[in-house]
């Protein structure tokens, strides 16, 4: 479970971060891809689960674009709003100092973006496991969701219980890491705190 839910948010993060930054930053890329982030984030996931399956099986990728479609809408729509609250006089300092498109995104917008990729991960946390546990339980025979729908029709509480805790768990884990990767990576960003 762990394996496919790091690479789903791994994907999120790279597609999300390079449409935010796209659209956030570049008009001539917000008035193709800000509509379609919008129209694609309200598709629900779960509803194009049956889809996926098809398109690309039953194995671990079916898996994996789930989170992924679930989770980039939001996050990319998320990091172009922030790439569109920096202040404009950080781009014209730049540009005075003879920084190209290319210098100011890596140099002015990526440090304030990657700051709140990790906020918005954070956020998105509960949502990537809601998608992985759905698609555990439908098609899979490893993982928590697996293990947790495989017990579900014994009725055995005893055992699903177990199971939600150490979900929680180490969903709790992943936000405290990504918690105190925040303060340790971009102090700076809000006061320090996370």
């Amino acid at each position: 479970s762990m394996s496919r839910l790091l690479i789903g948010l791994a994907l999120s993060s790279l597609i999300g971060l390079g449409i935010g930054i796209a659209a956030g930053v570049f008009p001539m890329y917000r008035a193709a891809l800000s509509p379609l982030m919008t129209v694609v984030s309200m598709i629900p996931p779960l509803a194009i689960l049956p889809v996926l399956f098809i398109v690309f099986g039953l194995d671990e990728l079916s898996k994996v674009m789930l989170i992924v479609i679930g989770i980039t809408p939001m996050l990319a729509r998320d990091l172009e709003q922030r790439a569109r609250e920096i202040p404009a006089e950080l781009f014209i300092k730049a540009q005075t100092l003879g920084a190209n498109s290319w210098t100011v995104v890596l140099r002015v917008v990526l440090p304030q973006l990657l700051s709140r990729l990790i906020t918005s991960l954070r956020l998105l946390l509960g949502s990537a496991w809601l998608f992985l546990i759905s698609a555990e339980a439908i098609s899979a025979t490893a993982g928590l969701g697996y293990r947790i729908f495989l017990v579900r029709r014994y009725m055995a509480m005893d055992v699903i219980i177990p199971y939600v805790i150490w979900i929680t768990l180490l969903a709790w884990l992943m936000d405290l890491a990504l918690r105190q990767l925040h303060k340790a990576c971009f102090p700076w960003a809000e006061g320090g705190r996370a």
